[in-house]
């Protein structure tokens, strides 16, 4: 879907400051023509600073399964009059959606793998603790009928299916006391809202500093929703098959699933399969001064790869 320059207005917008930007610039480095694909929109910084580094013979693509994410990025790009593919898809789809739109391969592609301040403060799906929404936390905004949702799992699965996920993809030590802690509030009335689902988890979890204690089930949550470790590892089985020669990718990863993930795949594509060179030999992370500015990049490592 070729893109339009639209309008705003009917979508709320946080102030959205993207996580590790002039870094992400300059491991891509981008050039006029060059074909640059981001694989996660989000709130359209890195997506608007991209477009400004091409030229009428470059292409921008972007993906993101969320709509609102897609029209911030629309406007963060209408500046540059520069061709523009958007895609409503998971970046799992990310070789069929460009082979079915006749774009073969890509010069340049980025993937944010966090959650933008747009979707966790004003997306109304339940990504965050800090408000009282519904339990959806879906990346699609558009929720049919057997999409798994956060109300499903904490309301439905087992207690011990309910920790394993915690502890697995949260890494929260008192994932089965939280898990306990569920499904004992779900006997009495079922848990709707992310606040119900909070005061549940900081009931029965020591605080320390300012995290807050339902940080991890949250995140667990996210993951376990959206398929994301699933998503990335048949991700990376298809990329190289659309990369051009010359090209790079690099992943901005907030957990060290992923992160390792991703570690693991760059030291096979260079060691074992010789297809490119790692361009980030160890992980960029944030300044101090950008985490004072942008707490949301305390986590973020970003990695790179450069293909033969």
């Amino acid at each position: 879907m070729q893109s339009s320059s639209g309008s705003m207005s009917t979508i709320t917008h946080t102030r959205h400051i993207p996580v590790l930007l002039q870094e992400v610039l300059s491991v891509l480095n981008i050039q006029k023509t060059d074909t640059v694909l981001d694989g996660t929109l989000g709130g359209g910084g890195h997506a608007g600073a991209f477009a400004s580094l091409l030229g009428g013979k470059g292409h921008f693509i972007g993906f993101d399964l969320d709509d609102d994410a897609i029209e911030r990025a629309k406007h963060k790009t209408e500046l540059y009059d520069i061709p523009k593919t958007f895609i409503k898809s998971n970046f799992r789809f990310a070789q069929k959606a460009l082979q079915s739109r006749e774009i073969p391969k890509v010069d340049k592609a980025f993937f944010d793998l966090g959650f933008s301040s747009d979707q966790l403060e004003v997306s109304g799906r339940g990504f965050s603790f800090q408000g009282d929404e519904p339990l959806l936390m879906t990346l699609n905004n558009e929720v049919e009928d057997g999409t798994l949702t956060a109300y499903e799992i904490v309301n439905s699965w087992q207690e011990e299916n309910i920790a394993d996920i915690i502890y697995g993809w949260g890494g929260e030590r008192y994932s089965r006391r939280i898990a306990k802690a569920i499904v004992n509030a779900r006997a009495k009335e079922n848990i709707k809202t992310t606040k119900q689902l909070a005061d549940i988890v900081e009931g029965v979890m020591p605080r320390r500093g300012k995290i807050h204690p339902a940080t991890k089930t949250f995140q667990a949550l996210r993951i376990a929703v959206n398929d994301e470790i699933g998503a990335l590892s048949e991700l990376l089985q298809t990329l190289p098959s659309f990369m051009n020669s010359g090209g790079i990718v690099a992943f901005l990863t907030f957990h060290s699933i992923e992160d390792r993930l991703v570690k693991q795949i760059f030291r096979k594509w260079a060691r074992e399969e010789g297809i490119g060179t790692i361009v980030t030999k160890k992980p960029i992370v944030a300044s101090d001064e950008e985490i004072t500015h942008n707490p949301r990049a305390r986590s973020a490592k970003l990695r790179a790869f450069k293909f033969n």
